[in-house]
């Protein structure tokens, strides 16, 4: 079973009780939920959160409870931030029934802005949701704490910082970006992550055309000048061209698999809690279910009071 560790150092302002910042284990591959996210998310089919996370993880004290992790991320400064956030807090624990930390990433350059709970009260009714929230500007001093960092990470704070920093000095830019691509090799990361986090640093910090070439041609000769050169040059004009048609209908094909494997765990495990175990007739109606079908048995079942009645023809 394999194990990501998701940390950071922690938060220089980070309330005394609150974790240091993402120090959650995920277990696996499958445990990443967005699809599920995306349900109780009125906007996520607009296309406006694809940064959010749901993430099911163990709990690091070792108790053996899983939690579900809500990953808020927002660049601009948003007032109905923290309402969204008690909405959605309640709506997963509502379809979990089981422990949900909301977490606010703020990449935003106001120092101020830190929204960090949402309070309802009417006539001795009252509800509050005090989250955890982590302000990437904090960071700006902890620099060269996240320069020796080896986290993943770690560099991807740094290239946000970066962005925000060098943004009206295209010169700077382009050094800043070099030097954190220079780091991926420096830290030792496998060739995996080190492409990973190439794509992420080159889509942030976008240079215009003369500065572009400029750094592709730094980056070709520092990597000549290395033992394992990782990223080639097909591979970088295939991330500053937005990969090619083949790679991005691959992935689009992937990205679908993804979308139904998920729909089929869900509407199974709903299946599961209202009916209990089942047939295999139900596994092999699943397996070989259009997407349309799902959609019909998942509205079905809201009223089905047999399992055959969630599979009938309308």
């Amino acid at each position: 079973m394999a194990f990501v560790p998701l940390a950071l150092p922690s938060s220089p302002r980070r309330h005394p009780e609150q974790p240091p910042i993402l120090t959650l284990i995920v277990q696996a591959q499958d445990k990443f939920l967005d699809t599920e996210l995306a349900q109780i998310t009125p906007d996520a089919d607009t296309g406006k959160r694809p940064a959010d996370k749901l993430i099911k993880v163990w709990r690091g004290d070792g108790a053996e409870q899983w939690v579900y992790v809500h990953v808020e991320v927002q660049n601009e400064r948003d007032s109905e931030l923290a309402e969204r956030m008690l909405i959605y807090h309640y709506r997963l624990y509502d379809r979990y029934r089981a422990p949900v930390v909301s977490i606010a990433v703020l990449g935003d350059d106001r120092p101020g802005w830190r929204p960090d709970r949402h309070d309802l009260a009417l006539w001795g009714c009252e509800r509050t949701l005090h989250y955890p929230v982590i302000k990437l500007l904090d960071y700006r001093a902890e620099t060269q704490a996240l320069e020796e960092s080896a986290n993943p990470f770690a560099v991807m704070v740094l290239a946000h910082l970066a962005t925000r920093q060098t943004r009206r000095n295209p010169g700077a830019h382009r050094r800043r970006k070099m030097e954190l691509v220079r780091s991926l090799y420096e830290k030792g990361f496998e060739r995996a992550d080190i492409l990973s986090l190439f794509r992420f640093i080159d889509w942030l910090l976008s240079l215009p055309a003369e500065l572009a070439e400029s750094f592709r041609q730094a980056l070709s000769a520092y990597e000549a000048s290395m033992s394992k050169p990782y990223i080639t040059s097909i591979e970088r004009s295939g991330f500053e061209r937005g990969l090619q048609q083949d790679e991005a209908r691959g992935e689009a094909r992937g990205e679908a698999r993804g979308i139904r494997k998920g729909e089929v765990a869900l509407l199974q495990r709903q299946l599961q809690r209202r009916f209990g175990s089942l047939p295999e007739w139900v596994a092999q109606r699943l397996a070989s279910a259009t997407p349309a079908q799902l959609e019909r048995w998942g509205e079905q079942l809201l009223d089905a009071t047999t399992l055959e009645a969630v599979f009938e023809d309308a």
